[in-house]
Formats: C-alpha cells, sequence, structure tokens
C-alpha cells in the first residue's frame, strides 16, 4: 500500500508478489472481522452483508480484468481464469483437505451433513446444471447474469429466514469478539475499511504483475491469473475450515466451503458480465474463447460431482480422495483433449452415482425439504 502511495513500481519477481501479499493478508483481516461481527448484526442482515464483504478478495481480480475486457478484448481471455480456478481449488484441494484433517487427527473417515444444508445444496446443484450452457453457447450474458444473481438472492434471502444459530468463532476473531462492545465495533469497522482499501489498491497491480510475471519467465499468463490468485484468496478460508475440523467440527468447515462455492457459482460468475457490459457502455455478451469454454466446461463437470457426491448428505474419505486425485492430476496436463478428457470422466462419474436409486431420491427429498423448510420459516 506504501508502494502504491507513493506511485512506486517495484521491479520483478516484487511486481506481482507484494500486491499478492497484500490481498492474502486483507483477506485474512476481512475473515477475522467478519466472523467477530456476527456478534453485533442481526443473523438476517449479517448473512447477506457479511458473505459479499468477506469474497471481495477472491472478485477483484476477476471482475479487473473483465472490467479491462469491455475496452480492451485482450484482456476477454483473462476473465474468467481466477473464477474457475478458485472454484476447482474449493473442490479439488478445500473439501478434501476437510476431510484429511478429520482423518489424521481423530481417524474420521466420513463428514455427515444434515437436511440443515438442504438449501445450499439445492442452490449449488441448481447453477451447477445452470453453468453447463454457458460453455456451449460460448457467451456471458446479462440474461446469464440475471438468472445467477437470481439465485444467489433467493439463497441469501431464505438463508435469512432459518433459525439463528449461535456463531462460531475461533483464533484471532474470538479475540476481536470478546473486546467490549463500543471496541469490538470500532476494531471491526477499521478491520473492514482497511482491508477493503488494500483490496482496492492492490487488485490491479496484482492482476497486471501477474501477466507481467508470465511474459517476463515464459510462463503462461491464464495459468498465473487461475492458480495463483485464487490461491492468495482462498487462503484464509482454507485454513480456518481446516481448523474447525481439526477442532471436531467438520460438518461446520464443509458447510462454510460448500457456501463459499454458492457463492462462487452464482456472485462472481453473474457480476462477470454486468462488469463487461458497464465497463464496454453496451449490452453486448462477453466472448468465450476456446480456452475459456473448455474451463468452464471442466469446472462444470467437477461441480456435478461433487454434487452427486453430496447428494447422500455424506462426504467420505474415498470420495476426498477422488476429488483430490483428479484435481492434482488435471494440473499437469493443460493439453485441450487431456482436460475434455478430465470433464468426460468427471461427468461419467457423476452420471454412475446419479443412477442409483437412493441418490436420485435424495435430491427429490433436499429439494422438497429446502422449498418446504424455507417457505414454513417465510410464512411464520
Amino acid at each position: 500500500m506504501i508502494l502504491q502511495l507513493l506511485g512506486l513500481h517495484p521491479v520483478q519477481p516484487w511486481t506481482a508478489l507484494f500486491p499478492g501479499l497484500c490481498i492474502l493478508a486483507a483477506a485474512f483481516l476481512l475473515s477475522w472481522a467478519a466472523e467477530a461481527a456476527e456478534m453485533d448484526l442481526p443473523q438476517n442482515i449479517s448473512i447477506g452483508i457479511l458473505a459479499l464483504i468477506a469474497v471481495l478478495p477472491e472478485y477483484a481480480v476477476d471482475i479487473y480484468f473483465a472490467w479491462s475486457a469491455g475496452k480492451d478484448p485482450l484482456y476477454t481471455a483473462y476473465a474468467t481464469a481466477n473464477m474457475t480456478g478458485g472454484n476447482r481449488l474449493l473442490i479439488g484441494i478445500g473439501w478434501p483437505a476437510v476431510l484429511l484433517a478429520c482423518w489424521w487427527k481423530r481417524g474420521e473417515r466420513e463428514i455427515r451433513l444434515t437436511e440443515n444444508n438442504a438449501l445450499e445444496l439445492a442452490t449449488l446443484l441448481a447453477a451447477t446444471v445452470y453453468s453447463f450452457i454457458i460453455p456451449i453457447k460460448g457467451t456471458l450474458s446479462l440474461a446469464d447474469a440475471f438468472i445467477l444473481l437470481s439465485l444467489f438472492a433467493g439463497y441469501g434471502f431464505l438463508s435469512c429466514k432459518t433459525a439463528v444459530e449461535e456463531p462460531q468463532i475461533e483464533g484471532p476473531a474470538l479475540v476481536i469478539a470478546e473486546l467490549p462492545k463500543a471496541s469490538r465495533r470500532w476494531t471491526v469497522a477499521g478491520m473492514f475499511l482497511f482491508a477493503a482499501a488494500a483490496i482496492a489498491m492492490s487488485a490491479k497491480p496484482f492482476a497486471e504483475g501477474l501477466l507481467e510475471t508470465g511474459r517476463r519467465f515464459g510462463i503462461e499468463e491464464f495459468l498465473l491469473v487461475q492458480w495463483l490468485a485464487p490461491l492468495a484468496s482462498e487462503a484464509p478460508e482454507f485454513i480456518v475450515a481446516t481448523i474447525f475440523a481439526l477442532k471436531g467440527k467438520p460438518a461446520v468447515a464443509l458447510r462454510a466451503l460448500v457456501s463459499s462455492k454458492v457463492n462462487q457459482w452464482t456472485l462472481l460468475v453473474g457480476m462477470l458480465p454486468i462488469a463487461y457490459s458497464v465497463s464496454g457502455k453496451s449490452l453486448a455478451s462477453m466472448p468465450l474463447d476456446a480456452r475459456q469454454v473448455e474451463e468452464i466446461f471442466l469446472t462444470s463437470a467437477q461441480s456435478l460431482m461433487a454434487m452427486a457426491m453430496l447428494m447422500d448428505l455424506r462426504f467420505s474419505l474415498r470420495e476426498a480422495l477422488i476429488l483430490l486425485i483428479l484435481f492434482g492430476a488435471q494440473v499437469f496436463f493443460p493439453q485441450t483433449a487431456v482436460r475434455y478428457g478430465f470433464a468426460a470422466a468427471y461427468m461419467i462419474m457423476a452420471c454412475t452415482l446419479l443412477s442409483k436409486a437412493e441418490r436420485r431420491g435424495s435430491i427429490v427429498t433436499l429439494i422438497k425439504q429446502a422449498l418446504r423448510f424455507r417457505i414454513s420459516n417465510i410464512r411464520a
């Protein structure tokens, strides 16, 4: 932040490293502040506001590229890179990490969710099914934005109607939460403002620094944007979820990562065509090149298989290892044919799981549970 205020441009390899570390640090601040703020904000307000604030680091780089693409078509190729990388990291590393932490600490080989998770699972399933339309038509349009943001709005609204639960606070967030009320509120507000300023100042230099690093060292820019940017923004979520798992709260940890996936698959993807259209001052759809179509299709296929695994409200060690191994393998094979092969493998395994009668029945039950329980709460 000091370098930005002084107008200094550090040389490689610091060009992307400094703003990347700034975004990472800001993500930790937002995570702690968001948890501590649950002590003061009403549940039905905090869910929506804190969800938006907490995911700000994940969206900053991708929305910057979408905004830039509206003015310069050269940036279009990077517009979905961070989004696809972040989504696949959540499922390919985040979900398995939670279960592996439980297995390492207490020998548990399975995480069980409850019907209280029906809304997250039903929303994520709907967003995943719709996401296959995007690579088929090869564009991200304002119509896509309307549908995905409607899913997010419905998810947020219905979440507000659920029963209030005691906030699960750990670590630095707990230290802040235990401050006197006035001090706590000033501390949380200051952390929010400072972290937001840090992200706003770092998004552009980080994005441009990644591209500059790739050009200088002969690394494909798309891969840097796809994997390094999400690693910086997703790290706090992974660490917090792992801590919950190690402390004997694996269901809480997995639910947090599922909710994050819902936000990314609806809010983030929906914001990209809006940023593109506003920047370009037109209602045109954002075009997707062949690489982006391939990446989105692979991301959708991975998400479908993960949803098929969770339909019975259980996540086993075998399923975690399958997700982890497939994700790790695909990172080293950027060839188009191979990646479509991985997508086909995800689809085949998802269809195999969903072909089982008990899984199909679980989908219907979850959707009915989500609708029936939330409608009764709305009426109440």
